[in-house]
């Protein structure tokens, strides 16, 4: 059998439905690809169960058989950030002091959606310890390399890192990830995939450890956009179909202020050289100005309204597992505490403003566009020193976290040509427009992939 490198949904789906392939077949080569030594498979998971893959596999082949296939993507595996409760699993959010906790007694919705379409869950992924930090390194369960310029040790993104390399090492065709500052767009970028984060409220996060209420928000890792796009459908419990492109010309508005500054050259070429080809495929490219982005800096001050709402989830287990802690992440926490409830008011109400003119500036427009990151991932070496963590850690967040902070809903397209160094494109629109950014993303990756 020979399955291709990192198939996408929907030739997973023809080649079940034409017998290529069976779903065993299929969690056969995703076991081996994790158990292979010399990959990430052992650093992308924390924790997967090949009986009960196989077992799981066998019975979306039997219905399959029988003609009751749940969906056309019956019997294909899927992975699952380890901060998704799964019926009798244990979800340590990355963490160790977790790992002793009593295991869910029942699927979260997304895991259960996932499930009911007849996808096969591979197992939990790797995270930076609750979800907190945009590089993805993980004190104690490793750090997974990116698929690019492995040999040298670069950062996989966070802090959906697991779920970004399963997906890049062909471990998995799609992965579940969370996006509050940027984590699954930040990981796509970084190993050149497709991670959507939708708007905030579009899929339940009934039994999702938290990180930020306000913030948080549930999201697919994929091959593509059509990838994202079903299971984004499957998700939210809407019946999955293949996506089609938006038709016609786009109108494509370019977000200058805040989001360009500082673009290493890597960045800055692929950036140009994408509008350049949307341009040359007859659409429109458009200048916009968002100077209120100059204050971006002095509303993350202590970690913004992220901080604070991680902080008052945290303060009581801090408490008393303070020393477990990643010392990274809980001194991160920690910041959040110096936020008063007025502090915290002010800047909701910031938000509020800020969010409102966003929906104004993006009428009219398909999408508005800026570089996922501003950089290529690191190498994990150049994150030793403190200073050097968190000023790298702030400049992968910060052209994401501005689209969490507008309560918007975005996704990260590869611009980078193969083998090439990763960069990622972003797309964006207000809350409740997904289903036209998802067409408009679609077509944009005819246009700049073609």
């Amino acid at each position: 059998m020979s399955v291709q490198r990192r198939p996408t949904l929907t030739q997973l789906a023809s080649d079940l439905a034409t017998g290529k392939v069976t779903a065993r077949q299929l969690a056969e080569v995703s076991l081996a690809r994790i158990a292979d030594p010399h990959g990430e498979g052992a650093r992308a998971f924390i924790y997967h169960d090949s009986a009960r893959v196989m077992h799981d596999a066998d019975v979306q082949d039997k219905a399959r058989r029988e003609g009751k296939a749940a969906s056309p993507y019956a019997g294909i595996p899927f992975a699952i950030k380890d901060l998704f409760d799964v019926e009798g699993q244990v979800t340590t959010a990355g963490s160790k002091f977790l790992a002793t906790s009593a295991p869910a007694k029942m699927d979260s919705v997304a895991v259960a959606n996932m499930r009911a379409a007849g996808f096969v869950a591979l197992g939990r992924t790797n995270m930076t310890e609750f979800a907190y930090s945009g590089v993805g390194l993980n004190p104690h369960y490793g750090t997974p390399k990116s698929a690019y310029g492995r040999h040298e040790g670069r950062i996989p993104g966070g802090s959906s890192s697991g779920s970004a390399v399963a997906v890049a090492d062909g471990m998995c065709g799609v992965a579940l990830g969370t996006d509050t500052g940027g984590s699954c767009r930040i990981p796509a970028a970084f190993n050149s995939i497709v991670g959507f984060k939708p708007s905030a409220q579009r899929v339940s996060k009934q039994g999702v450890y938290p990180l930020s209420g306000s913030f948080d928000s549930i999201g697919p890792l994929g091959n593509s956009v059509a990838c994202c796009t079903i299971a984004d459908r499957i998700l939210r419990g809407a019946t999955p179909e293949e996506p089609t492109a938006k038709p016609g010309r786009l109108r494509i508005g370019v977000l200058r202020d805040y989001v360009l500054e500082g673009l290493d050259a890597d960045v800055a070429r692929d950036f140009a050289a994408v509008l350049s080809r949307l341009a040359a495929a007859g659409h429109s490219i458009v200048d916009v100005r968002f100077p209120a982005l100059a204050d971006m800096p002095s509303l993350l001050a202590n970690g913004g309204i992220v901080a604070a709402e991680a902080w008052a989830h945290h303060e009581p287990i801090i408490a008393h597992h303070e020393a477990e802690y990643d010392p990274r992440v809980v001194s991160r926490i920690r910041f959040g505490a110096r936020l008063s409830a007025e502090d915290v008011s002010r800047l909701k109400v910031v938000r509020s403003e800020m969010v409102a003119k966003f929906a104004h500036l993006a009428a009219g427009y398909d999408a508005i566009v800026c570089p996922t990151v501003a950089m290529i991932p690191p190498r994990i070496a150049d994150l030793a020193a403190e200073d050097d963590y968190r000023r790298l850690n702030g400049l992968a967040l910060r052209n994401t976290y501005v689209f969490n902070f507008l309560d918007a809903c975005a996704i990260s397209l590869p611009m980078n040509a193969t083998d090439a160094p990763p960069t990622g494109l972003m797309l964006a629109l207000p809350n409740g427009f997904d289903e036209d950014l998802l067409g408009t993303a679609q077509a944009t990756e005819g246009a700049i992939s073609g």
